[in-house]
């Protein structure tokens, strides 16, 4: 079974896992792994109620340890997906393969994002000689939640565990066209800011005796969509604010309310933090007299093109024809955490179905990126090691 990716997709989609993923997912990758010869550790962190931010969340770290010294190469992912929603043409986590036009699609929830990707790193390790080098898995189940309990708790066990890699590979669904055309060598960081504006409500006949908190709020408001944050970078596009909820709740029209609420989101690139952002809105928040509570979901980070990224680029020319092209572009993912411990790249399946109804991946694709993945993690491990490995556990 694990040497084939077509068959392992299926096995691990037909396992439903919304996030937080649990239980038979993660069952159903270890069967594949520890056949492999890979020694599976297993943990689950939260504690809080079901659909709470605390919810319990599984994880998985997978080894298989080469000669002593070898260089160590990782593969991560996540096992979680997306609520399926409605209007599928066949049942999400019913895998299904169907004749297209272009050739056969396998459809399922977790298809591209990343079921498919995960199922292909498996394919490619099983045709790895073990004495090649140390191979491992970061799997978590929390990358399409709050990702509180998922990446970071798996960095804080390997680093209990002593096991650092010496590069790392995210299966994220980075293709745009074709398989094999973009690569994300880093992301831009994201905040998430939440405003409130206290006033005093009153009726509108007698303002002397309230505080409206709505002209403080649009003035907040206006500051912060006046900000020109950067004009962006050689690697990154200009980091963008965006006002994404403004909220009065009155439904009477001859009160003056009480209090005013919004939310900004900001993604920004590595000419600032998510600290310096959080500064600034809380200093003009409070010049109106508002408050602000940020929440930073992740740093900015880049990995320089250079040996790593001509590693991918050079196995995807070989198998495709097409050279990557390496891109900071997109959302953010678990890699922002990961590039704590090594350099790491982002590279997988074509995302134009990823989070859709009828998300489907192209079974050819499944082939071509497993024999990708075989050759990025073959060159890995006769590259010289990074200087920049972490030498024991914090």
């Amino acid at each position: 079974m694990s040497n084939d990716p077509l068959a392992n997709a299926r096995h691990l989609i037909a396992c439903e896992s919304v996030t937080p993923a649990r239980g038979p997912v993660f069952d159903m990758l270890e069967e594949m792994l520890a056949g492999l010869g890979f020694e599976v550790d297993r943990f689950t962190r939260g504690e809080g109620p079901e659909g709470s931010d605390e919810e319990p969340v599984e994880n998985l770290f997978a080894i298989r340890r080469g000669p002593a010294g070898s260089p160590h190469f990782a593969f991560a992912g996540h096992l979680d997906v997306v609520p399926p929603g409605e209007g599928w043409s066949s049942a999400p986590f019913g895998p299904e393969v169907r004749s297209e036009p272009g050739g056969d699609l396998l459809y399922g929830r977790g298809a591209v994002d990343m079921k498919g990707a995960i199922a292909c790193m498996v394919a490619a390790v099983a045709e790895i000689p073990a004495d090649a080098g140390t191979l491992s898995f970061i799997i978590t189940g929390d990358e399409e939640g709050p990702a509180l309990h998922g990446t970071r708790a798996l960095i804080e066990r390997m680093r209990t565990r002593g096991d650092i890699p010496d590069l790392c590979l995210v299966g994220e669904p980075t293709s745009v066209n074709r398989l094999g055309d973009m690569m994300k060598i880093g992301r831009r960081g994201s905040v998430n800011i939440w405003l409130e504006v206290e006033g005093t409500q009153g009726h509108v006949a007698y303002p002397h005796l309230a505080d409206n908190p709505m002209p403080k709020m649009v003035a907040i408001l206006a500051e912060l969509d006046a900000l020109e944050l950067d004009a962006g970078t050689d690697w990154f596009q200009p980091s963008n604010l965006e006002i994404t909820e403004f909220d009065v709740p009155n439904r009477a029209h001859n009160v003056i309310p009480g209090k005013a609420t919004a939310r900004i989101s900001i993604r920004f690139n590595d000419q600032h933090s998510g600290t310096s952002l959080s500064e600034k809105v809380i200093e003009i928040a409070e010049k109106h007299g508002g408050k602000a509570r940020p929440v930073i979901s992740g740093e900015p980070f880049l990995t320089p093109p250079g040996a790593f990224s001509q590693i991918i680029a050079d196995a995807v020319k070989a198998e495709t024809g097409i050279d990557p092209e390496p891109s900071t572009t997109g959302g953010t993912s678990d890699a922002r955490f990961l590039k704590d411990l090594c350099p790491v790249i982002e590279f997988g399946l074509v995302n134009a179905t990823m989070h859709k109804t009828d998300e489907a991946v192209a079974v050819d694709d499944l082939a071509t990126l497993t024999a990708i993945y075989r050759r990025v993690a073959m060159a890995a491990l006769s590259a010289p090691i990074p200087a920049t490995k972490e030498n024991s556990p914090t």
